[in-house]
């Protein structure tokens, strides 16, 4: 396995299909027709609707109203959404630009990761520690209105757009909850969300409490680092925090199961083509022997999912928690010519034992009920997770 692998498979996607875009035939020949992508009739009419916009449309001769750039991103977004996956979506060159910096871990926004499901934007997670978190969001939540707009039915890229702004500047979101009859309303201001993927906190009994938020390229890094000070702590064992984790990049998510398994399948893919199906090992010696008991939730998302899903199988951790929210495909990122982007669905994931995780969510060992609190005390997962490692720890020490 290469480091990276996923990255460079979407980069290699990537020329291929720009390749196939600058591959024109300096010709026209008779079955040039049958390389488009629709009919002539079809491309006859997109010509005739924005010809009509441009003559008759009531704004059309203010500037900015009948746009090609406009139009052109606006025909993209129909095209790629028309296959009804959420997670295949195309990114204008500005999009795509703050996604790019926000897998570095800093950008300007609430600290909360969307989806769309059935028309619906759904709260995956909030961040630990930004404004999303701190106003009390949760896992599920469904996002209706947004400073008075109503968002029912836009994509997940239409609702972040609202969602961002200068740091700072308040927004006003309206939000369904599970269970609660009235909307409820959070008014909260936009910060530079700067994301600390990894944090350390030594509980008693030398228990290391490690809350990993993400994966991003400084995920495996911080991880290093932390468990090099447990040992030097003399740590007995870990409890792993993945709840409200929404995922991130499979590599670096690969690379931090390589932290606690040694050697072995973290992650198989199925698609379509040949690289697409592939089957994702952990590196050996690199793993910490000391005894692991992984907390998740309903906010706890693709790459959360494969970690805890390999952790579960190689029986190498005890799940506590909630059946997890089921994010288990595979986006490869073609890069466009222009600077935008296409990330499409290639596969789907599955756990070490063939389990497919997408749409059905990973359930725990030891199923509890409960939600993060500030205080540890009143944290029943982690209590639980807590009682459960000290077995763990005690069984290991005899």
């Amino acid at each position: 396995m290469k480091k990276y692998r996923d990255i460079l498979l979407g980069i290699i996607l990537g020329l291929l299909v720009a390749t196939g875009i600058y591959m024109t035939p300096q010709a026209i020949s008779a079955d040039w027709p049958k390389g488009l992508p629709f009919s002539p009739q079809q491309l006859a009419i997109i010509k005739q609707t924005k010809l009509a916009l441009e003559t008759y449309q009531v704004d059309g001769d203010k500037k900015g109203v009948i746009d090609d750039t406009k139009m052109y991103y606006g025909a993209m977004k129909g095209l790629v959404s028309s296959v009804g996956d959420p997670f295949t979506r195309f990114v204008e060159p500005k999009e795509l630009e703050e996604e790019n910096l926000e897998m570095e871990g800093e950008y300007g926004g609430l600290g909360i990761y969307i989806t769309s499901r059935d028309g619906r934007t759904i709260v995956i997670a909030p961040i630990e520690n930004t404004p999303a978190d701190r106003v009390g969001l949760k896992p599920l939540d469904e996002i209706i209105k947004v400073d008075e707009k109503n968002v029912i039915g836009m994509t997940s890229d239409e609702v972040v757009k609202l969602l961002r702004g200068p740091a700072g500047k308040p927004v006003k979101i309206g939000v369904r909850r599970k269970n609660v009859d009235k909307l409820l309303e959070f008014n909260i201001v936009r910060e530079i969300i700067k994301i600390k993927t990894v944090r350390l906190e030594m509980l008693g009994g030398k228990i290391a409490y490690i809350k990993i938020n993400q994966f991003n390229l400084k995920t495996d890094i911080e991880l290093e680092s932390i468990l090099n000070y447990a040992k030097k702590e003399k740590a007995t064992g870990i409890l792993l925090d993945l709840r409200n984790n929404p995922g991130g990049l499979l590599n670096i998510c690969v690379d931090v199961t390589s932290r606690f398994i040694d050697g072995g399948v973290v992650v198989g893919m199925k698609g379509r083509f040949d690289k697409a199906n592939d089957t994702l090992y952990a590196a050996q010696g690199k793993a910490t022997k000391l005894p692991v008991v992984v907390l998740v939730n309903e906010g706890s998302a693709s790459a959360a999912e494969i970690l805890a899903g390999a952790l579960k199988d190689h029986k190498r951790a005890t799940i506590v928690g909630t059946t997890t929210f089921g994010k288990g495909s595979v986006q490869s990122l073609f890069n466009l010519p222009d600077n935008s982007g296409i990330y499409i669905t290639i596969a789907r994931y599955t756990t070490p034992s063939g389990y497919v995780i997408d749409h059905k969510g990973l359930e725990p060992n030891v199923k509890i009920e409960g939600e993060i609190t500030k205080e540890k005390k009143n944290d029943k997962q982690l209590q639980k997770g807590l009682e459960l490692l000290r077995k763990e720890i005690k069984k290991s020490s005899r």
